[in-house]
This record gives structure tokens, C-alpha cells and sequence, in this order.
């Protein structure tokens, strides 16, 4: 578990140098990238100083879960606000099949209003996760939403038993994992944030609960 040096972007052509997408990818990252500076003036979708870091504090952060993901596989994004890192990583594998979760109708809007013109083909879910039929995930990814023992809970209900779980974690993850291993058995693979030097990205499989906590 080797920490790089975080990388760090200031735009567009950096983030495609060190992300290779194509040019076609890189244009629908450009057009989500101005509608959320266009819809931060109106709605809080992100926190107004990380705007000049857009690039990396939320595109590259979210981008670097992608080598993770098989192409083709259906991906459900708990929490995804204001598309992070669900819709980026549709912008990037337009074979993905992405289902964005979010509870906040405003937020849903603007998804919407980018997948409608950028051409991300997902499907946003203007609902809350624990009422959501289930969704038979391949993979389950989340930033900044819950504790990892919360998250685990709600991927239970929303994947398949071979799925596997990405999550974007603060400098708190190893407390969080601890917590959680009270409560799950799981193969946990620890991939270091390019982004955040004390961040942490959980690739989680194989999980199941003790059985003690089974009701």
C-alpha cells in the first residue's frame, strides 16, 4: 500500500493528461464542469471555495475509482449530490450502466439537466436508498455520504452477493474500518487517494455480516 504523491490538476487538458480519457469523454466532463459553476450560483451543489479546484477536488478524485470498474458493469452511486464520483465516471465509460441515487430533488435536477446535455446515460434516482427496490449492483459506489458501517448496510439491500464496493474515504477511514469489522466480514483492498494525501479508497468485497448481527 505504497502512497504516491498526490497529483494535483488546475484543468481540463491536465486532467487528460493524467487520466488518458478521450477527447469525446473529456467534452462531456467539460460540459457538466460549466453547467455546475452555472447552477452553483443558484443551488449549493458543492462548497463554493472548491470551485476553483473543481477539477481536482472533484473530477480527478472521482476519476481515479475508474480503473477499478469493468467496463460494462452496472454501478449504483449512493449519495451523488452533485454527480461525484457516479456521473463522472459516466461521462468517462459510456458503457457503464450508472444509477445515481440522490434524495434531494434539486440536486436530481441538475443531474438530469447534465445527463440530458452532455449525454451521460444514467438513470438518477430522486429517492431515498432505503426505499429504492433493489438495484442488483456490480458495483456500489459512494463520497462523503455516510460511515463505511452505514454504507455497507445500504449496499447489502442495492447489490449482487459478487458486487464490490468503492468508497471514498477521509483521513478517518481506519477508524471507520475498524468500527465496521465489529459488525462485517469482508476482503478489504486499500487503493491511496491520488487526490488527498490522507484519503483513502475501500475496495470492498466478499462482505457478510458476523453472524451474530444476523436478525
Amino acid at each position: 500500500m505504497n502512497r504516491e504523491v498526490p497529483v494535483s490538476v488546475t484543468s481540463a487538458a491536465d486532467f487528460q493528461v493524467v487520466t488518458g480519457v478521450s477527447d469525446d469523454a473529456l467534452a462531456r466532463l467539460q460540459i457538466y464542469a460549466d453547467l455546475l459553476v452555472k447552477w452553483q450560483a443558484k443551488i449549493n451543489l458543492v462548497g463554493p471555495d472548491t470551485i476553483p479546484e473543481l477539477w481536482n477536488r472533484h473530477m480527478l478524485d472521482s476519476a481515479q475509482i475508474a480503473p477499478l470498474i469493468a467496463h460494462g458493469n452496472k454501478v449504483v452511486d449512493f449519495g451523488s449530490g452533485a454527480g461525484f464520483p457516479g456521473l463522472v465516471l459516466a461521462c468517462m465509460d459510456p458503457t457503464l450502466d450508472i444509477h445515481l441515487v440522490e434524495s434531494d430533488q434539486r440536486k436530481c435536477a441538475f443531474l438530469r439537466e447534465v445527463n440530458r446535455t452532455a449525454g451521460c446515460g444514467v438513470t438518477v434516482h430522486n429517492e431515498r436508498i432505503e426505499n429504492l427496490e433493489p438495484l442488483a449492483a456490480d458495483v456500489v459506489t459512494s463520497r462523503a455520504l455516510a460511515s463505511l458501517d452505514k454504507l455497507l448496510a445500504f449496499a447489502e439491500m442495492h447489490s449482487l452477493s459478487t458486487g464490490i464496493y468503492l468508497f471514498l474515504k477521509g483521513k478517518r477511514w481506519s477508524e471507520e474500518l475498524t468500527e465496521a469489522e465489529k459488525t462485517w466480514k469482508m476482503r478489504v483492498l486499500h487503493h491511496p487517494s491520488r487526490t488527498d494525501p490522507a484519503g483513502m479508497i475501500l475496495e470492498l468485497k466478499e462482505c457478510t455480516r458476523h453472524h451474530e448481527h444476523l436478525e
